[in-house]
């Protein structure tokens, strides 16, 4: 049975978006999380396979800045790729996305299943001074995935870097502009099919929404719930 987003202290920012689409709603990470989005999910996960739009704003995220915060990271178990703009995979699904030389961006799986970001918020302590200190992303930025074989013609009408596959490879960052708003954009395909996690101002999560559908209404693409993803993802 579908809960009701309002009946949580957490939801998304874009949870009156998705209950007007019909979304099926399940308790994740202490939030309302769309599972469906008024569709059956082999119907989804058909669509996410072309292209989808799904929320992930409800899932566990995190990050740390400073001097010494790829170090420290690296010291609690965390890979961390030596070059700035890349992503790693870590065994538990979690995306640990190095934005710059003191700057690290962390994405839980899709399952909400690992700790990690929980387990180094624990380990976080300002004294001894650390060099590096916790960025709460997921207060500050919504989260969501586009997925589909015709997600990088969609993003060409919103955003100025080329994210064709054979340009922008798997675990590539790009900071950017898409809509005329900074924003975050990392390739983590799931399974062959190729996805992106775009992140940006949860300010402007509603506007960033309406324009990702806008774009792709010329594809016949449409937003989905995690359980597509979760398909596709599970089909590598």
């Amino acid at each position: 049975m579908s809960i009701d987003p309002t009946s949580l202290t957490r939801r998304s920012f874009v949870y009156r978006e998705l209950a007007a689409l019909g979304a099926d709603f399940a308790e994740i990470n202490g939030a309302a999380c769309a599972l469906t989005c008024g569709a059956e999910v082999e119907a989804e996960a058909d669509r996410a396979a072309a292209l989808a739009l799904c929320d992930l704003s409800p899932l566990p995220r995190g990050g740390f800045k400073g001097r010494a915060a790829i170090d420290w990271l690296r010291g609690q178990g965390v890979t961390v790729t030596d070059d700035d703009n890349r992503t790693a995979r870590q065994d538990d699904g979690v995306l640990a996305a190095r934005l710059g030389p003191g700057e690290v961006l962390l994405l839980g799986d899709l399952d909400a299943r690992s700790d990690l970001c929980d387990r180094l918020a624990g380990a976080w302590s300002p004294d001894p001074d650390p060099g590096a200190y916790p960025v709460p992303r997921a207060d500050t930025n919504c989260w969501f995935l586009v997925s589909g074989g015709d997600a990088p013609a969609m993003f060409a009408k919103l955003c100025g870097i080329d994210l064709r596959p054979h340009k922008f490879a798997p675990g590539a960052i790009a900071q950017t502009s898409v809509a005329r708003l900074n924003a975050i954009v990392l390739r983590g395909d799931l399974g062959s099919t190729p996805a992106y996690h775009l992140l940006t101002d949860c300010a402007s999560a509603a506007y960033m929404w309406g324009c990702l559908r806008d774009a792709m209404d010329e594809f016949a693409g449409a937003p989905v719930g995690i359980e597509a993803m979760r398909r596709l993802a599970a089909s590598a």
